[in-house]
């Protein structure tokens, strides 16, 4: 099985978890997933500061800068697989 068809399996996975993880591994899911997907943050931070969700998921993903998109998708498999 490719990387690719892992990161897939593990993103229909991570959408029927039978409980919600918490907000740190939620936002580590979204950075990884951006990061695999569509590579470095390619959008303006957020405007509205008071948009607090908005801007920790902006910074979450910044921080993923220079991960290679398959190295992002391994480590997205890697933690859905601890949320079994």
């Amino acid at each position: 099985m490719t990387i690719q068809e892992s990161f897939e399996q593990a993103v229909s996975r991570s959408k029927t978890l039978t409980e919600k993880p918490g907000n740190d591994i939620l936002l580590q899911l979204y950075a990884l997933y951006k990061q695999a997907t569509e590579g470095d943050v390619n959008v303006d931070p957020p405007s509205n500061m008071f948009d607090f969700v908005a801007k920790a998921k902006y910074n979450a993903w910044e921080e993923m800068k220079g991960k290679s998109k398959e190295s992002s998708m391994q480590e997205y498999v890697e933690l859905v697989g601890k949320l079994k």
